[in-house]
């Protein structure tokens, strides 16, 4: 947990605290909430403001007011106490974003019982392992996706407004939502299990770019938290803006930015039920939209067809976008400023395990330090970690980055660890002092701007050059240059096992429409740039990159298909 008095060593530049070499935020912090027993669904709506609609479908234009989804949230509580759903129990959320996706989730929380999300485009398969490890009692879908939970025997609500209850073997479907929110809600429901901040609201699965995904476990108290940050970064935009939830809600980014911390800040949330280019431009320009957040897939979109988009869409109310999930490289952030003047981006850092809170920037001039992810959150520590040693760093010391804060998963829970029932996992990412390994490689510099490397997992470990790790080779690093390439679009770098050097790096490049790019130009291109270690040694052309909702490259997949296809 976040130190309460900061130490009076600390550099007011950097943030940086030589007697215990912890960097400090420089960022204002809120006090959090001290009453022990309050959920996070009571701590948003006690929050004043002047907002009207908070949520709208771009498809169809319906909407909910603030009034309304109060309203429902009480509704969908008191039915799921009817259910007998009580505290601790796990609901299982399968679902593409919609309006109603904040009301089940905070309605959830309410009691004391546990949200837990997942991908709609999971198979049956993977959706299974989830419930096997989570233990849901009931779960809500919609009628097009009951077939991935035919086989669970788990209690079903369904999602969908005038739809008919479909007929799928198996399936035991309950009731839908539109029946729950024509039940009288009872005043007391949310009262009937005193909920704790530290008890359990959230089981998010981590992606598993590089391995399994594990659980994450999230407290009320890590919420509370993270909510009070994001308001500290809204604070004078309060009822101003209006955003265009473009992410997935079932992920950590869109789970705490638009069903919960925009709620408490009064801002309309326009939702898009699945992200698509031309449905993103069109809801800016119908719906007068000023901040967007973006992953870096999109952002290098907008750049690589800002021609054809600045001449078919009004974009004019766009102020903001907020890019986060996975690095993005100099070459794109500067195309992007230099298309679209008038709109600020803002960067942004954290993790499911940290309840997306880390890092950002928050103006023009911190977003110029071009390759930053920001500086630190309110109320959040970090430290600069050598690897090898374990030894704590200075300021311009690459290491891996290691996070402490309230919004941090916690391993001291009594009930629960920070990985939903794996100990061992969370005890080789969580030590007994509450920091958090991150597994990015960083360095943070004199003015206390973080700056992201790689993923220390990641890093190719080529013939002598592993004896000290900053020499092995950053992925990052060479997909950087790769898609400086004027004819290529997009790239990932991926280790393939060698007997002789250990690991070499391959590329697979996505060229750009009408290339003939060959991969003897692609590597000669690379090898004129960097070290002799570091020079790509195969590649292979695709259609397209694996990556997550998040942005991050799928890289266990790229390095399956390198192994199990002659390229």
């Amino acid at each position: 947990m976040a130190i309460e008095s900061k130490p009076s060593s600390i550099d007011p530049r950097s943030g940086f605290c030589n007697s215990d070499s912890i960097f400090y935020s420089k960022r204002e912090l809120t006090p959090h909430p001290p009453n022990p027993y309050l959920d996070v669904t009571t701590f948003i709506s006690s929050h004043a403001h002047h907002g009207d609609i908070a949520f709208l479908d771009a498809s169809t234009g319906r909407h909910l007011t603030f009034s309304d989804v109060w309203l429902a949230v009480d509704s969908v509580a008191s039915s799921l106490s009817d259910m007998g759903v009580r505290k601790g129990d796990v609901i299982l959320l399968l679902s593409p974003n919609s309006i109603f996706f904040p009301v089940v989730s905070l309605a959830v929380m309410s009691l004391g019982a546990v949200i837990s999300t997942t991908n709609p485009i999971n198979t049956a398969q993977e959706i299974a392992k989830q419930i096997a490890d989570s233990k849901p009692i009931i779960a809500f879908t919609t009628h097009q996706l009951v077939p991935k939970l035919a086989e669970s025997s788990l209690r079903i609500v369904i999602l969908d407004e005038h739809q008919s209850i479909p007929a799928v073997r198996n399936a035991r479907i309950v009731a839908t939502l539109e029946e729950m929110l024509n039940k009288q809600p009872r005043g007391d429901v949310r009262v009937r299990d005193r909920v704790n901040q530290d008890d359990m609201a959230t089981l998010l699965y981590s992606s598993g770019t590089t391995g399994a995904s594990k659980g994450v476990v999230t407290s009320h108290r890590s919420l509370i938290a993270m909510v009070q940050i994001r308001l500290v970064r809204s604070k004078g935009n309060e009822g101003e803006h209006r955003f265009l939830c473009t992410v997935p809600m079932f992920h950590v980014y869109g789970l705490a930015t638009f069903v919960l911390a925009l709620l408490a800040s009064g801002t309309t949330v326009v939702i898009l039920p699945k992200y698509d280019m031309h449905d993103m431009l069109s809801a800016i320009e119908k719906y007068r939209i000023t901040s967007i957040p973006v992953v870096p897939p999109i952002l290098a979109a907008m750049v690589s067809g800002a021609d054809r988009i600045l001449s078919k869409y009004d974009l004019s109310s766009l102020q903001l976008v907020s890019n986060g999930g996975a690095p993005t490289s100099k070459k794109v952030i500067e195309k992007f400023m230099e298309r679209y003047p008038a709109v600020t981006i803002l960067q942004a850092y954290g993790l499911t395990e940290s309840t997306a809170i880390g890092a950002y920037t928050n103006s023009l001039e911190e977003s110029k330090r071009y390759g930053t992810v920001g500086l630190l959150s309110p109320g959040m520590e970090a430290k600069i970690v050598n690897p090898e040693t374990q030894d704590a760093l200075p300021v311009n010391r690459t290491g891996e980055l290691w996070m402490r804060g309230l919004p941090v998963m916690k391993g001291w829970l009594v009930l629960h660890v920070g990985y939903f029932r794996n100990a061992e996992a969370t005890a080789s990412t969580l030590d007994s002092e509450g920091w958090l390994k991150t597994g990015d490689l960083c360095y943070i510099d004199d003015d206390g701007f973080i700056f992201v490397v790689d993923r220390l997992k990641e890093l190719i470990k080529y013939k002598g050059y592993q004896v000290r790790y900053l020499e092995r080779v950053p992925p990052a690093e060479l997909e950087a240059l790769l898609v400086a390439h004027p004819e290529i679009s997009d790239a990932a770098v991926v280790p393939i096992p060698d007997k002789e050097v250990g690991q070499y790096p391959m590329a697979y490049v996505v060229k750009k429409a009408g290339s003939n790019l060959s991969d003897s130009a692609v590597m000669d291109f690379v090898t004129a740039q960097v070290a002799p270690y570091k020079r790509i040694r195969r590649v292979a052309f695709v259609a397209s990159i694996p990556k997550n909702a998040s942005g991050k490259i799928l890289r266990k997949n790229l390095m399956q298909l390198a192994t199990t296809s002659k390229l």
